[in-house]
């Protein structure tokens, strides 16, 4: 069965199969088709199926000319109809891995979509989980789904962990130059992972387990998270002692040897920083263990939304106006500057705070016209045009996210009162906190 799957990947014929076609699965996707293999997306949204059999894409970055081109090529074909699995020699699990109301792992999306493909498994196929998990995932819940219906992993069937890496709106890479990290439960799984990915991507890194693939994604992550909250911490600090975060970052900076620049913000955002870290603080207990450092760092970076509301109601009660009515303007509600992507946006966590305490809040976000529906947000909003005259209708404007789109030169001149969490402004000016 092995050396009949690597010789339809080595000659292309093998079918990919892609569960969840997101921010992860869509780029996969058009990959795989541009190397000329022949894709099945499954996905539980018939919307978005729609659209990309339509050759239209629902993700800003993604273009809709290359999900044309891959449909006319007959080389994509979308579906919500999991029974087709068996059509597939590699099936490729890209599906959100959330926390629930206790900050604790959801596997509800890689279970269901596993369990749901299980029944129409066959012998000769690979599966590879790419969600961000912790350590222990593949082995623990995919391996005896997988041999349920008596294939033999490693012999019959192939299981593997290669963890997602995507940067949305990052020019400089693509999903063929991010390496990628493959780990298998078995010899053999690595060896048909290796060439699955080594089909479409420069360069693929082995390691010895899908529990050191595992860990690895999260150690990229938790890397980021506590450092943000390093810095996070030390803009209070600096804040408290009239300086300003950003100087004292970007002169330290300049030391070639021993530090890497990480920068403050209102908070943590995106699907990755804000909740895998939390995967491995539950793991973690399993084993007697408390990861205090980890769990340190996302108090900090969770209270500096609260933090950022502080600046803003001292700043108006400083101009005699009450947060209680008053107008605020959020430049920005994506996680990061110039994409749509709205996961974890602590911007929206920031409209939240802002509604509770009776401010009456509006967005403008240039990628985002419309507010989406969310599992746990909502706003009946859209996106407020950035004009003269619509800034001097409110009280505050919050700049949230740092896209290239907006005029700041002109905001700076009509708003009464800005609050900039992102460094837009680094030069001192009336009506300017920075946050």
């Amino acid at each position: 069965m092995r050396h009949q799957l690597l010789d339809k990947i080595s000659n292309k014929t093998a079918i990919i199969g892609i569960i969840g076609l997101g921010y992860v699965g869509l780029p996969l996707m058009l990959r795989f088709a541009e190397a000329g293999y022949k894709v099945l997306g499954f996905d539980i949204d018939p919307g978005k199926i729609s659209m990309l059999t339509a050759g239209q894409s629902y993700i800003k970055h993604i273009p809709a000319e290359a999900i044309a081109a891959a449909v006319h090529n007959n080389l994509f074909a979308g579906t919500t109809d999991f029974s087709r699995a068996g059509e597939a020699d590699a099936m490729i699990i890209c599906v959100p891995t959330p926390l629930n109301k206790y900050r604790e792992p959801d596997l509800s999306f890689v279970l269901n979509s596993t369990d749901a493909v299980v029944p129409y498994l066959r012998a000769g196929q690979i599966i590879s989980l790419e969600s961000t998990t912790y350590p222990g995932t593949t082995d623990e819940e995919l391996l005896p789904r997988m041999e349920s219906n008596g294939l033999k992993v490693g012999e019959d069937i192939f299981l593997v962990f290669s963890p997602e890496r995507e940067d949305p709106g990052n020019e400089l890479f693509s999903t063929r130059t991010i390496p990628k990290v493959c780990g298998g439960l078995t010899p053999a799984c690595l060896e048909v992972g290796l060439a699955l990915y080594g089909a479409v991507i420069d360069r693929v890194v082995p390691v010895s387990s899908t529990r050191a693939a595992e860990m690895t994604k999260l150690l990229e992550n938790i890397h980021r998270a506590v450092n943000i909250g390093l810095v996070n911490e030390l803009k209070i600090v600096c804040d408290a002692m009239g300086i300003d975060i950003r100087e004292v970052i970007d002169a330290a900076a300049t030391k070639p040897f021993g530090f890497t620049p990480y920068y403050p913000g209102p908070g943590l955002g995106g699907h990755c920083i804000p909740i895998d870290p939390f995967y491995l603080t539950w793991k973690a207990r399993e084993y007697g263990l408390h990861t205090r450092f980890i769990e340190l760092a996302g108090e900090v970076n969770t209270a500096m939304p609260d933090w950022v509301i502080g600046k803003l109601m001292d700043a108006l009660n400083e101009r005699g106006k009450p947060l209680k009515g008053a107008r605020v303007l959020v430049l920005g509600i994506a996680y990061k500057k110039n994409v749509d992507d709205m996961r974890e946006s602590p911007s929206v966590e920031l409209m939240e705070k802002l509604k509770k305490k009776s401010a009456v809040v509006a967005y403008s976000d240039p990628h985002v016209p419309v507010f989406p529906k969310m599992r746990e947000h909502y706003f009946d909003l859209e996106s407020v045009e950035i004009t003269p005259e619509n800034l001097r209708e409110y009280d505050c404007v919050l700049i949230g996210t740092h896209h290239d789109a907006f005029d700041y030169e002109m905001i700076r001149e009509n708003a009464h009162l800005i609050v900039d969490t992102r460094g837009v402004y680094r030069d001192q000016f009336n009506s300017l906190v920075k946050a």
